[in-house]
């Protein structure tokens, strides 16, 4: 009996205790990543002693305690709320966590927030790679750098343990991430600020603002949520080189709104606009002609800006830097901060310009050198340049003269001549022309000697018949010479008039030619010549001297009769018959020796007899009248004499021809 009841007894025991065990560990087991009540036991330096009704107690570090300001006056005895991360650690504690205990309560909330776009609070405590850390009610999240303002920042020292609010820009629960910005909260209240001012803005308001940026073109001022542009040039009525000769990154300025774009917001800036113009009334301060002393500010390829006044400048053109200096650049006449005088050229208030002159306050040398060498006076000078032109001469140590390639040489072309001088050689000339308005001298070598050519070629009319000499024989023509060593040339064309005789191997260089001046070029020196011209003015010469083209007779019939009729004349004036007929045999015999000679001799010879027909005709022409009535019965004979003549004259005619031809 005692057996079987110690026998129940232990049984019923077990069973209890694996009841109890089975009941409390599933007790502790639920707990595990829970959040508990816990009661402070124990506070020493580093440790908190937690208990929550289990086994053992738990200890949390003291550190996990100084996050949160609702912790900062902990003592034994207060309730907390810890999380439970594990039932059993490697002491056989209970582990628990302040932080994810605040973590987990602070999760809820802050995922509320990030679905609603609601600001949360919280504190800037320590520096991450990238970023700080963020502590937000319990729960920690990750600030990157980019995000901490609207632009960067140097010293975020100020920032750091101060209750700010902050925008939640993502949320990983099952990764335990938060990522904020504070950049999102300051654009937000900026943007707020920036309506309210900008509908409160006006163009010509006065305002104050911040310089908050400086550039090379000019400073943006913070207006209190809102960048306005001051540009340089609206800075000061001086010169200003850089904005950072005047203003600084961080200083008050008051400036007045120029312009004021209400769509794109963009507003431009001024601050002198806010001081007294000084080109009000400068007219009446700087007449025309005026001279004045002013310093040079700037200088640029074009030339030198003179400050006048305290926002007042002048430009002195490069062209009015120097009565002699060309083409040099102002820098080398003048430099920055130099003090000059200037004389007033030009006031245009409008344009807001003055022309200044730094020349005309000394004297013109140019117009000393017109005075003291006239037109015509012969000088000596070095050549300073020469170019595809002319060349320059120095006539004195300031100025230079020029002259022209066409006034080199009378006998050669321009640039020909220009070969014979080089750069330093000295050179007389003479001045053609002195300009000291343009500043110009004109000079001249080849006036220095007369011109013989140019006087034979004003002498030349055109139609003038000329003799000259074959010079060289080309395809094109024949180049010939006159007197003076005057060249011409005769084109191929103007050879001869019949188109067979138009051949250059016709001549010889030395033969002499007889031809009609057709052009005089004074310019080149050029005569052109023309053969052709020469043979028709002779030809119609005699057609209207002695006979018509209109019956088919050519000029060797015509000069064939006249000669006969010559002839007549000389036999009717003798009184007695036997010797009008040995002085007809004289003249036949002598036509005979004539045509005889035609055969042998070029058809130059015709101009011979045609001057010899001339010459018969003026001894005539008055007892030629007479004749007529008298010799009735002669002119029958005559006119046999006359058609024999004209068969003779053709055969004559064809065989200088041939003659010529061969």
């Amino acid at each position: 009996m005692s057996t079987q009841t110690k026998t129940a007894q232990s049984t019923s025991k077990e069973s209890f205790a694996d009841l109890l065990e089975e009941s409390l560990g599933t007790a502790e087991q639920s707990l595990v990543g829970r959040v508990v009540k816990g009661l402070v036991v124990n506070l020493d330096n580093e440790i908190v002693s937690i208990d929550v009704g289990l086994k053992s107690e738990g200890r949390i570090p003291l550190r996990e305690f100084g996050i949160s300001q609702d912790d900062d006056e902990l003592k034994v005895g207060d309730e907390i709320d810890v999380f439970v991360e594990r039932f059993e650690g490697k002491n056989g504690e209970t582990v628990l966590s302040r932080e994810k205990a605040r973590r987990e309560a602070a999760w809820v909330q802050l995922e509320k927030s990030h679905e609603k776009g609601e600001r949360v609070v919280g504190v800037m405590y320590s520096r991450v790679k990238g970023g700080f850390t963020v502590d937000l009610a319990g729960a920690v999240a990750f600030l990157p750098g980019s995000q901490v303002d609207i632009r960067p920042i140097r010293d975020v020292d100020p920032l750091m343990g101060v209750a700010q609010p902050f925008m939640i820009l993502k949320m990983d629960r099952t990764r335990g991430n938060i990522v904020v910005s504070r950049r999102a909260v300051l654009e937000e209240s900026r943007e707020e600020a920036k309506t309210e001012l900008v509908s409160n803005l006006s163009e010509g308001q006065v305002i104050e603002g911040v310089v908050k940026n400086i550039t090379d073109y000019g400073a943006f001022v913070d207006l209190g949520g809102i960048d306005g542009l001051l540009h340089v040039t609206d800075i000061s009525w001086m010169r200003v080189n850089h904005p950072s000769e005047i203003l600084q990154v961080g200083q008050p300025v008051k400036v007045q709104i120029i312009k004021f774009n209400k769509e794109t917001n963009r507003i431009s800036l001024g601050i002198k606009q806010l001081q007294t113009d000084p080109w009000e009334g400068v007219e009446a301060r700087y007449v025309i002609g005026k001279q004045l002393s002013g310093k040079v500010t700037n200088i640029t390829d074009y030339g030198a800006f003179i400050e006048l006044e305290p926002g007042i400048e002048g430009l002195v053109h490069v062209s009015e830097m120097s009565w002699t200096k060309k083409n040099v650049h102002p820098g080398k006449i003048i430099s920055t901060s130099q003090e000059v005088d200037v004389k007033v050229l030009d006031v245009d208030p409008v344009k807001r310009r003055i022309s200044l002159g730094i020349k005309q306050c000394k004297s013109n040398p140019w117009k000393a050198f017109a005075d003291a060498n006239p037109v015509g006076t012969e000088l000596e000078g070095e050549i300073k340049n020469t170019t595809d032109f002319g060349m320059f001469v120095g006539l004195n140590e300031e100025i230079d003269g020029m002259v022209h390639a066409s006034d080199l040489s009378w006998d050669k072309p321009g640039n020909v001549a220009l070969k014979d001088y080089s750069k330093g050689q000295i050179v007389k000339v003479k001045i053609l022309d002195v300009d000291p308005d343009k500043e110009r001298i004109s000079l001249g070598v080849k006036q220095l000697a007369a011109d013989t050519v140019g006087e034979t070629l004003s002498t030349l009319k055109t139609g003038a018949t000329v003799t000259c000499t074959v010079s060289k024989i080309l395809d094109s023509g024949i180049e010939v010479s006159l007197p003076e060593n005057i060249r011409g040339f005769i084109r191929k064309s103007d050879l001869a008039r019949n188109r067979g005789d138009q051949r250059t191997d016709r001549f010889a260089e030395g033969e002499k030619v007889d031809a009609v001046v057709m052009s005089v070029e004074k310019g080149s020196r050029h005569v052109g010549l023309s053969i052709k011209a020469h043979e028709v003015h002779e030809e119609k010469q005699a057609m209207e001297e002695y006979g018509s083209s209109d019956s088919g007779a050519s000029l060797g019939d015509i000069l064939g009769a006249a000669i006969d009729r010559a002839k007549d004349r000389e036999s009717d004036t003798s009184s007695e018959p036997k010797a009008k007929e040995t002085k007809k045999k004289a003249t036949t015999s002598k036509k005979a020796d004539e045509e005889k000679a035609a055969k042998k001799e070029p058809a130059t010879k015709t101009k011979e007899i045609t001057a010899k027909a001339k010459a018969e005709k003026k001894t005539t022409k008055a007892t030629d009248t007479k004749k007529a009535e008298k010799k009735t019965p002669a002119k029958k004979a005559d006119t046999e004499k006359k058609t024999a003549a004209k068969k003779e004259t053709k055969k004559t005619t064809e065989k200088k021809k041939t003659t010529a031809k061969k």
